[in-house]
This record gives C-alpha cells, sequence and structure tokens, in this order.
C-alpha cells in the first residue's frame, strides 16, 4: 500500500482537531495565563536586534513548531522585518511580506471595522438587535445587539462547533458552503447565556455582524469590506475568497506533527466555512497597514465610536490569547505587557496562526504571523514560547 492513504488519514485526524480549534470556549479563554519572558531581565540585551533574530531562530528550531515566520515591526515610516524558516519547505524560499496568507480570526477585526464606521455613518448602531436587522433567525436570539456580537457577549452557539458542521468537513475539507447559511448549523439552538451577562467567544458572532450590516446597506459584504477598508487603507493583496485556493505567491501553511515531516494544508479547507469569522486572505504588509488604523488610526473611526471600541471586558481573551493580560473590546483586544499596552487581533486556521496589534495612536505596529496552527487546546507549550516571543516583539516595538 502506498504512504499517502496514511498521510491522507493523518491530516484528517489532524483537521478534526483544527477546526475544533476555530472556537474557543470563555472558560478556556479565562484561564490562559499572562506569558513568561524566556530569559528576560531588567536590562535589554546588548543587541536587541540579534537577540530578536535569534528568537525566531529558535522557534523554527522548536519540535511542533512553524517551518517558517515572519514579523513586521513600523515605527512612524520605518519598518524592520524578521524572518526565519521558510515559507515553501518544498523550495526553501523565505516569507515575504507580499506573500499572501490567511490571517484566520484576525478577519473578525475586518467584519468589526465594517461595522463601527458603518455607525460612523449613522447606518447602524451599537444598540442595533437582531431582530431588527435580521428578522429571519431564531427569535430567542432577536434581543442580542451588535455591541454584543462584537464583543462575544451575545451568547450565540458557535457554528464552529456543531457536529453536522463538522461531519461535513470531515468527509470534504473543500466542500463550499453558503456563508450566509452558517448560521443554520445552530439556528435550533437557544442562546448559551443571557445577552450582556458573559463572555464567550464565538465565530457565530462574526457571522450575524457581517450578515447585519448586508441587511443594513443592501450591499454585499465582501463589497462592504472593499468600500470601507480595503480601498481607504490601500490593501491591495487582501480578499475574502469563497474557495480553497491562495492567490500566489503564499506562504504555505503547515501540519507539523513530529516525526513524520511538516505536511502542506494550505488549500485544504475553504474559506466559505468560516466567511467573515476567519476567512480574509492578506499579506504581512497590507496586515500590518490595516491594524495600524483598526489600533488608533487616525480618521479611520470617529471619536466617539473609538471610545466604544475600546470599552474592555477584564480577562476577555482572543483566541489563541496574545501577549500579556488580554481584555476584550469591540472585535478588538488589548494586551498589556510588561513593557505597555497594544490593541488587536489574533487568530488560528489551520496551517496559520497570526498576531497583529498597534498602539493607541496608530503610531506604531506590529504582526506576527507563523505558519502552523496552535492554541490553547492544539500545542499549548508551543503558543506558550511563541507568546513569550510576541510580548518581546511588543517590548522592541514600544522601545524609544
Amino acid at each position: 500500500m502506498s504512504a499517502r492513504p496514511a498521510v491522507r488519514s493523518r491530516s484528517h485526524v489532524r483537521l478534526r482537531l483544527s477546526v475544533a480549534a476555530l472556537a474557543a470556549s470563555a472558560a478556556l479563554a479565562a484561564l490562559v495565563q499572562p506569558a513568561q519572558a524566556t530569559g528576560t531581565t531588567g536590562t535589554p540585551p546588548p543587541h536587541p536586534d540579534k537577540a530578536l533574530q535569534q528568537q525566531l531562530n529558535d522557534l523554527v528550531r522548536t519540535a511542533g513548531g512553524p517551518p517558517g515566520v515572519i514579523t513586521l515591526l513600523r515605527r512612524g515610516d520605518r519598518t524592520d522585518v524578521y524572518r526565519a524558516g521558510v515559507a515553501d519547505t518544498s523550495t526553501g524560499r523565505p516569507p515575504r511580506t507580499t506573500d499572501h496568507m490567511r490571517i484566520a480570526s484576525v478577519a473578525k477585526a475586518f467584519s468589526g471595522a465594517v461595522a463601527l464606521r458603518l455607525v460612523d455613518r449613522n447606518k447602524l448602531d451599537l444598540d442595533t438587535t437582531i431582530g431588527e436587522r435580521l428578522p429571519s433567525l431564531p427569535t430567542a436570539w432577536h434581543a442580542v445587539t451588535l455591541r454584543q456580537l462584537l464583543n462575544h457577549t451575545s451568547g450565540l452557539p458557535d457554528f464552529s462547533t456543531a457536529p453536522a458542521f463538522l461531519a461535513i468537513l470531515q468527509a470534504d475539507p473543500r466542500h463550499h458552503f453558503d456563508s450566509r447559511r452558517l448560521l443554520d448549523f445552530v439556528a435550533d439552538k437557544d442562546l448559551l447565556f443571557p445577552p450582556g451577562s458573559a463572555y464567550a467567544y464565538s465565530n457565530s458572532d462574526n457571522i450575524a455582524v457581517a450578515l447585519m450590516a448586508e441587511a443594513a446597506t443592501g450591499q454585499p459584504y465582501e463589497r462592504l469590506l472593499d468600500r470601507l477598508v480595503y480601498r481607504p487603507l490601500d490593501l491591495r493583496r487582501t480578499s475574502l475568497p469563497q474557495g480553497y485556493l491562495l492567490p500566489r505567491p503564499y506562504i504555505h501553511g503547515y501540519d507539523v506533527t513530529p516525526p513524520a515531516p511538516p505536511e502542506d494544508i494550505s488549500e485544504v479547507l475553504s474559506a466559505s466555512g468560516v466567511w467573515a469569522s476567519g476567512g480574509i486572505v492578506s499579506t504581512p504588509k497590507d496586515l500590518n497597514a490595516f491594524v495600524r488604523a483598526w489600533a488608533g488610526g487616525h480618521g479611520f473611526l470617529s471619536k466617539e465610536t473609538r471610545r466604544q471600541q475600546r470599552t474592555f471586558i477584564t480577562g476577555a481573551a482572543s483566541e489563541p490569547a496574545g501577549p500579556g493580560v488580554n481584555a476584550g473590546g469591540l472585535a478588538i483586544f488589548r494586551y498589556t505587557t510588561r513593557c505597555g499596552t497594544v490593541y488587536g487581533h489574533t487568530g488560528n486556521f489551520p496551517g496559520y496562526t497570526q498576531l497583529a496589534v498597534g498602539t493607541a495612536d496608530g503610531s506604531r505596529s506590529l504582526t506576527f504571523s507563523i505558519n502552523t496552527q496552535t492554541s490553547k487546546g492544539l500545542k499549548p507549550e508551543l503558543l506558550a514560547k511563541v507568546r513569550a516571543v510576541q510580548e518581546n516583539f511588543v517590548c522592541a516595538l514600544l522601545r524609544h
């Protein structure tokens, strides 16, 4: 028998775990503790740039770690790029700032950006309810507001953990879902808790956000992304595909399960099954430009909407948790590190783990991308190491 069926079997096992990891429970998020930077003292190392590079070199040499990593630190008009390992194990090519990649749940910040810019245009209100904009959704959900969807206090059950959804993916990972019907997988479920009474990170929330934006404007969500986010920020290599193919060139995503060699799973899953909650494809360069505006770019949001965006829930972690102590706002998270505070979002998807953060004034930004998946439930030791390295990069970003 050829080796290929064994590889396919291993992929299906790993994908089952990976897809389940797309949805984080509030209990797991609350248990995540701040990562402690390894080998850190009160005195900066004598060669901070070399020290940062060495940390990335060590990360790609970690058993079960990513084949490659690329990090962009932008301070004012200066951009420093750090990278280690490869974007493609078959060619040995290093990752580049203009390579495409799946940004995973950082896509939730994009749906948040669409919604809050519509709030600024008086097309939506943070207190608009599902019942007002999406009356066809279950009556039990009608009291949920846009605000509660954006800060994950809605109580909507997560479609990505529904047995029927997972069964389809296991049978055909490239299955093309009707993205606007993803909530049908949990339409027979009540809310997990009264709206606004608890925090539970849910992929369903951002599907509902996109549907509310469409209902408010009569325009497809993809067109709203282009008009309200891509074009204003000049994001020329960012898109929301429906299929499984990635635009070329791209950073390949891998399942790394030693002792087997890394397996390329970049195009194993269709983006249609995550859509507004995790389907966007971007580049390190574009993602950095986006998070700078999202975290604090002048003119991107009004002062009042920005204030609402930064109303944080203590202990609410993104998935996976970002560096330092996490708190959740409206499609944005606050990461309080030993060196200061940054704002942004994380994400994980089969083959990819992402962090994108910026300072409150939008003058500094950081993206940190690795090409394997890690989360609290999937390779937690790797996640702890990644968070420690991320915190050191945040310190470098904030250093004068």
